[in-house]
């Protein structure tokens, strides 16, 4: 009996498309169309480290038509080349999703909430389509996509990402009463790992009898003058330039122009944005005329020429009102209200 070659061949071409197809990280997710989509889920949430299911167009089709969902969708919309140019902030706020998402993983290992919440990510360059479809036109932005929508536009929830210290409390706080499920504990990654901890505390230990010779000898630079008033100006521009804020709040130093992206803005008028710049200059304002006090007081009196202890001392004050005026009229320029120095009432007669 003579077998035909033709449906063999076509059998084997089959085969051969279908070992590719499911040799992809995702081919197992989008071929068992039958199975369960929360264990396909579980599946394919393991392979990621951080527990947040990158997605593309093939996942979000099949999660979109694979009937009924009795789940909630978070996810972070995403665009890599813009971590270090038009948002700086963005990065900040994915590695605080990250540990929302973590936080999540670990307090309900052995709860149903594991299956009712799956934390998500897309990126601009690979689903272009998909920020349309959720109408996505600023970043940063994450959207809650409740249980069985119809239009994604209308009824995904935008998640507010309010400018506060506790950003990851405020948006695991909004999650939680838009999905009415409890985000739990927030587990934070420790600052140094537990090598980086031991080889410290080993450093230590070994330079303990070395330091406490320094010490006892007077020879650290904690004993030289120097270093104190250095430390007094640290602290001294520290409080007066805002740096505290700008830590804290994560303020830019600056901005692009969105208008021109050449040109960069240091300065903005109004109250309710200030830039890091700004604080610095002020500092270094307040700084300059804390200086020169301690040069009148010090310096200027110990001058023997009278005619240059004048003209020092004068040059001093035209720096000191230089610098005041300056910050005058930057606190006007910003707010629009007048600082009129003080003079009696009958002058004005």
């Amino acid at each position: 009996m003579v077998i035909s070659t033709k449906p063999v061949l076509i059998l084997l071409l089959l085969l051969t498309i279908t070992h590719i197809f499911l040799s992809t990280p995702y081919s197992s997710f989008v071929a068992a169309a039958t199975t369960n989509i929360v264990s396909d889920l579980h599946s394919l949430q393991s392979q990621f480290p951080s527990g947040i299911i990158h997605l593309n167009e093939t996942i979000l089709y099949r999660i979109f038509n694979s009937g009924a969902r009795s789940f909630y969708l978070i996810i972070f919309f995403d665009a890599i080349q813009l971590h270090d140019k038009l948002e700086p902030n963005l990065k900040t706020i994915k590695s605080e999703y990250a540990i929302i998402a973590k936080s999540f993983s670990i307090n309900n290992q052995n709860s149903s909430n594991l299956s009712k919440i799956f934390f998500c990510d897309i990126e601009f360059s690979e689903s272009e389509k998909d920020f349309l479809r959720f109408s996505i036109h600023t970043l940063p932005n994450i959207r809650i996509v409740p249980p069985d929508v119809d239009d994604l536009k209308s009824d995904s929830i935008p998640l507010d990402i309010s400018e506060s210290s506790n950003l990851v409390e405020s948006m695991a706080g909004f999650i939680e009463s838009k999905t009415g499920l409890s985000i739990g504990r927030i587990h934070r990654p420790p600052i140094l790992s537990k090598s980086q901890f031991g080889f410290l505390i080993g450093g230590l230990l070994i330079s303990l009898p070395f330091m406490t010779k320094k010490i006892l000898a007077g020879e650290t630079p904690f004993h030289q003058k120097r270093i104190w008033m250095f430390g007094i100006m640290f602290v001294y521009f520290f409080s007066v330039s805002g740096s505290m804020f700008i830590l804290i709040r994560k303020v830019p130093l600056f901005v692009m122009d969105r208008k021109d992206p050449n040109k960069l803005i240091f300065f903005y008028k109004g109250v309710g944005m200030q830039f890091g710049v700004e604080g610095l200059y002020v500092g270094f304002l307040f700084m300059t005329v804390g200086l020169l006090l301690p040069f009148i007081t010090r310096f200027i009196v110990r001058i023997k020429d009278s005619m240059i202890q004048r003209a020092t001392m004068v040059s001093a004050m035209i720096v000191s009102f230089w610098a005041v005026r300056e910050v005058v009229g930057l606190n006007h320029w910003k707010t629009g209200y007048y600082a009129h120095a003080y003079l009696p009432s009958n002058w004005y007669n």
